[in-house]
């Protein structure tokens, strides 16, 4: 999908400086990737307290399913 969208400039080029990514379409692929991935985590930590140790093999393979 094709948008077009206004970023400053700065950001774009911190995150390539700290990520070492090149293209701004990697980078913003990278980026919303990460911000799902942390999102994920804090659910599920909401979910099972402050540690995930309690979490089950299956409980960790069918969160993973989702990452895909």
């Amino acid at each position: 999908m094709r948008s077009t969208i206004d970023i400053r400039e700065e950001l774009i080029d911190e995150a390539k400086r700290v990520t070492g990514i090149k293209k701004k379409k990697d980078l913003i692929h990278h980026s919303l990737e990460e911000l799902i991935r942390k999102k994920r985590r804090q659910h599920l930590l909401g979910l099972y307290g402050t540690s995930p140790v309690d979490l089950t093999r299956e409980d960790i393979e069918a969160f993973r399913k989702h990452e895909r």
